[in-house]
């Protein structure tokens, strides 16, 4: 039997605990927006929260739910968030963007004491939050090993040590208040732990006496930063070997649309060519939520294994309609959404992107930018990536810069594809391909594809052209229909990504075919 794994951290508070894991998430975000009332009023359910749970406590308790009541009542924060939302901020992001503000100022900070502040901030964010969303801050189960970035005070002081357990942070400080009440209480806990994988209830000892946390066989420390990936449709291992009949390479992915799919995954079998990240962000409260993200994220990316992962960002707007932005101006089927909603609303877009960055260190990750038309919409995008990814950095949060391609899904877009020198890669859509050439609704495009696939087919073989040898695949309807096959092959594409359930219907028609589309000899 493999021995168990050993991490070395920094004792916090002495004494020694074991226990089933307890993985500290985010809490979930208001499911409705709300104006600048209901933020008023969340803060003042927060502060009666806070208040019932002073009374009886010790004086160092005290002290500390005073200073988080007093950072409540000042008014520079609500007139900050107040700010932002007469620039039409929704009150979710805006509540969130101007705590993250002041964390990211404490996070930066040459002294410990304030570097260990940022704690009680996120405490503040995150239990306004719930009263937002009607939904506390849940205790977790007595006798846990509390595991995450780092604990919130209130969530320390309101849970029952009396049955054991113990704290496990990736990040945290000795000079923070939950070491303090740690160290108060007798609750063994160690800090500086770096991420490290462990399922919910999986048993996990902590060493407060040497500082070092103790997993069960087969768990694994996460890198903190790795280098920059090449594209994730570009390889394929030589287990999953697909060709056509006279022997050129053929790249067979699946398509997600939604989370429960994940489990189904196979990594034996493909890897995934496109995820559809909108079917799993229900209204703009899940937009806000960079840890839900990042928990999807995760999973399909250690489903999947070694083989590639596509996620494509938010494809909102249009016939995905999300709940809590109905009212926008120009949200329709050819005006704001994809790429131009989530410019328009750089908010969403730099949730999205934390929560891709941090998800790229689980596996081999690409992100693809849905609607693109111009090229500098892929530059911007970028800048916003790049922008998170620094402070990411700065707050030691484990990340990685995924390669960023772009959906061509716009025929103007698919004319000057050499034009977009930016772009990692390339997916065609032929849903929204389709629909723009034959000027249908989605309602009638199934009637309209087969007369309009002639022409899809010249674009596409137009396009493949003008890639200058970068990734290039294809994910729409079309490249689930062996019918299509042959002019697909003929067009030049390499790679497709399908429904699950067409997959073996696809691969067998790729072994009967050469690779111009004709019939191999003898079929």
């Amino acid at each position: 039997m493999a021995a168990p794994l050993r991490l070395t951290a920094k004792s916090a508070s002495p004494g020694i605990a074991s226990g089933p894991a307890f993985l500290a998430e985010e809490p979930k975000a208001p499911s409705a927006a709300g104006g600048y009332g209901a933020l008023e009023k969340a803060i003042d359910i927060s502060i009666g929260e806070l208040e019932r749970l002073a009374d009886g406590a010790d004086a160092e308790s005290r002290d500390i739910i005073d200073f988080q009541i007093e950072v409540l009542r000042d008014p520079s924060i609500a007139e900050a968030t107040g700010a932002r939302m007469e620039a039409d901020e929704n009150v979710v992001f805006a509540w969130v963007a101007t705590l993250d503000a002041y964390i990211g100022e404490l996070e930066a900070a040459d002294e410990e004491q304030m570097r260990a502040r940022a704690v009680d901030i996120l405490d503040i964010k995150n239990r306004v939050l719930g009263a937002l969303a009607g939904t506390p801050i849940a205790d977790f189960p007595p006798g846990s090993i509390f595991v995450g970035k780092d604990m919130e005070p209130s969530r320390f002081l309101a849970h029952d040590w009396s049955k054991g357990g113990g704290i496990a942070l990736f990040a945290g400080s000795t000079a923070g208040h939950v070491a303090l009440l740690a160290r108060a209480k007798s609750v063994p806990m160690v800090i500086g732990t770096g991420r490290f994988s462990v399922a919910d209830g999986d048993p996990v000892g902590v060493d407060g006496n040497a500082g070092a946390v103790i997993l069960q066989a087969g768990s694994m420390l996460i890198p903190p930063l790795a280098p920059a990936q090449e594209p994730a449709g570009d390889k394929q291992t030589a287990s999953d070997e697909l060709r056509t009949a006279d022997g050129v390479q053929i790249l067979l992915s699946i398509n997600i649309n939604d989370p429960a799919e994940i489990d189904a995954l196979d990594p034996a079998t493909a890897g995934v060519g496109l995820m559809r990240s909108e079917f799993s962000v229900a209204s703009i409260a899940d937009a806000a939520n960079e840890e839900r993200q990042l928990a999807i994220y995760r999973r399909v990316l250690e489903q999947a294994g070694d083989r590639p992962v596509t996620i494509r960002m938010l494809d909102i707007g249009g016939d995905k309609p999300l709940a809590g932005l109905e009212d926008l101006p120009g949200l329709s089927a050819s005006g704001l959404r994809g790429i131009r909603l989530l410019l328009a609303r750089p908010e969403i877009a730099r949730v999205q992107a934390r929560a891709l960055l941090r998800a790229a260190v689980f596996g081999r990750l690409s992100v693809m930018l849905p609607m693109v038309i111009f090229p500098d919409e892929i530059d911007r995008m970028r800048d916003i990536f790049r922008e998170e990814a620094e402070k990411l950095g700065r707050r030691a949060l484990s990340h990685r810069m995924p390669p960023i391609g772009m959906m061509v899904e716009v025929p103007s877009a698919a004319l000057i594809l050499d034009a977009f020198g930016a772009a990692a890669f390339f997916s065609f859509g032929t849903n929204d391909l389709t629909q723009y050439l034959a000027a249908s609704t989605r309602d009638d495009i199934d009637a309209d594809a087969g007369k309009v696939a002639p022409a899809v087919l010249r674009l596409l073989a137009q396009a493949v052209k003008l890639t200058a040898g970068k990734p290039v695949s294809i994910c729409g309807d079309m490249a689930g229909n062996p019918h299509y096959l042959p002019g697909l092959l003929a067009a030049g594409l390499r790679h497709f990504s399908v429904a699950p359930a067409r997959r073996p219907a696809i691969r067998s028609a790729i072994i009967g075919l050469n690779a111009d589309g004709t019939r191999a000899a003898g079929e």
